[in-house]
């Protein structure tokens, strides 16, 4: 059965909220993160440690706890699932990631540092707004990680 142009340009728009939002991430600018979620959204940071709460408190959290790792965080978004309730206003994403990152490693002395990663899922519930299809929920699922 053939996708309707409509469904194939929600699709990019969702796709398109994805990355930006692991460029934000990645880059420190978290207010481009505006972009990629309700303003009510609820985010879930637990399994990797952090915090869970509306993006109002998550944005001051990233912005505190992110810089530890450097600037040198860099995701790679893998297979991306989207499934559309019907009416298609709302959708179901999975999307597979891959996180390295680079922290100074105290045991090693001055200027030494080593890469940490976090492979998983983040799901999202996306709702078409007025501005877009905005995610209004992400929960982080770590599946794996190295050099903790």
């Amino acid at each position: 059965m053939p996708i309707e142009a409509a469904e194939l340009s929600d699709r990019a728009e969702i796709t398109d909220a994805l990355h930006r939002y692991t460029i934000a991430i990645d880059t420190g600018e978290w207010d481009r993160l505006d972009s990629v979620f309700t303003r009510d959204a609820q985010i879930d940071y637990t399994e990797s440690g952090g915090i869970a709460g509306e993006i109002a408190t998550v944005k001051p959290w990233l912005a505190e706890n992110l810089p530890a790792f450097s600037s040198a965080r860099m995701h790679t978004l893998g297979q991306v699932v989207i499934t559309f309730a019907t009416p298609r206003d709302e959708a179901k994403v999975t999307a597979y990631f891959h996180n390295p990152m680079v922290i100074g490693d105290a045991a090693g002395g001055p200027g030494a540092t080593k890469v940490v990663e976090v492979g998983g899922l983040y799901h999202h519930s996306f709702v078409r707004t007025v501005r877009g299809w905005r995610s209004r929920r992400l929960h982080e699922q770590v599946v794996w990680t190295r050099g903790f």
